[in-house]
């Protein structure tokens, strides 16, 4: 086994907290060697299994001056130069800011307005490791590389737990929790701070991405919201019905036909009213079967028209009936002769 003289990792991967050198086994070092580290490492030195030291940022000497139990290991029968059997564990202090959190499981929530709902959430954290050589005892081990992905479940694990505790205590309903991020995420973060402490890292920020329910329950929220977005029923049958009434004045009428189009207006409303007042009288008493409404049909566009109208709706001609005015015979409307006489009608 060749003897390791400069001992540094230079190339950590994105998401590698910790790796060992050598990755396998233990590596041939002796006194003067060098140990670089860079500013984001700190490197934990291992002799037979025992942690001696950690250091930081810099390049070091390994001599008994700066690693004193070094000597009681080494027999130094060589002045100093004896090779020994040792392993130097580097930790990546930088900050990991692409963690996600989320519930796999729905969470059971008591909410005050919609009673028990299931929810689901997510978000995301950042993290760093607080204490190296804690870490490397408690969570790495003997492995040769460490990544977050090798901790990802164990935290979302704990992350869901002490959340699912915290949603307990917040009495209120879900149509609230989104003003209140902020408030439970710093809940959140100041729970958690204890179980990442233990595995010797740092729960820097937390974030609440979203707290959802599931989609039947969606459905009945935004049925409410569209019912409180309403108002008044009744109010509202009656412009939906004068609105289409109108629309299909419109599309009846003739362009340029002013007088028409007012008829048509005046008899849209005069049908919107009595419609209106016929949805309420429905809703008080049983409906009865409609009357057969008798018809006619316009002189002057053939349009079928109410037989009672005084004017016709799509091109405004009166309706009137006209008396023959030498035999007193009563003419249909519109015509020009009477029918007993010949005589010329007026209008």
């Amino acid at each position: 086994m060749a003897i390791i003289d400069v001992i540094e990792y230079p190339n950590e991967a994105s998401n590698e907290l910790v790796r060992r050198v050598p990755e396998d086994g233990s590596g041939e070092f002796r006194l003067g060697s060098q140990l670089i580290v860079r500013e984001s490492q700190r490197a934990v030195f291992f002799r037979d299994g025992k942690a001696l030291d950690v250091f930081g940022p810099g390049r070091h000497t390994l001599s008994t001056n700066n690693i004193p139990l070094l000597g009681a290991f080494i027999g130094l029968p060589f002045g100093g130069d004896s090779p020994f059997k040792a392993e130097v564990v580097f930790v990546s202090m930088r900050e990991f800011t692409d963690m996600k959190w989320g519930s796999i499981q729905p969470l059971v929530y008591r909410d005050t307005e919609l009673g028990m709902i299931r929810l689901r959430a997510f978000g995301t954290y950042s993290m760093r490791v607080s204490d190296p050589q804690l870490l490397v005892n408690q969570v790495v081990g003997q492995r040769g590389s460490y990544t977050t992905a090798a901790i990802d479940d164990f935290l979302k694990s704990v992350i869901i737990t002490e959340f699912n505790d915290l949603l307990a205590d917040v009495q209120t309903s879900i149509l609230d929790l989104a003003k209140m991020s902020r408030e439970v995420s710093d809940g959140a973060r100041a729970a958690l701070a204890d179980d990442f402490n233990r595995l010797g890292l740092e729960l820097t920020t937390f974030q609440v991405g979203a707290i959802t329910p599931p989609e039947e329950v969606q459905q009945r929220i935004d049925e409410r919201s569209g019912m409180a977005a309403l108002g008044d029923m009744g109010t509202y049958t009656q412009f939906r019905t004068a609105q289409a009434i109108g629309d299909a004045a419109r599309n009846q009428g003739t362009a340029g036909d002013i007088a028409g189009a007012g008829v048509g207006l005046g008899a849209g409303l005069g049908i919107g009213q009595a419609m209106a007042g016929a949805m309420r009288d429905s809703q008080a008493q049983p409906q009865q079967p409609a009357a057969a409404v008798q018809t006619i049909s316009c002189p002057n566009c053939k349009q079928t028209i109410p037989a009672d109208s005084k004017f016709c709706p799509a091109c405004g001609t009166s309706l009137a009936t006209v008396t023959c005015g030498k035999c007193q015979t009563v003419n249909q409307a519109g015509a020009r002769f009477c029918v007993n006489c010949g005589n010329p009608l007026t209008t």
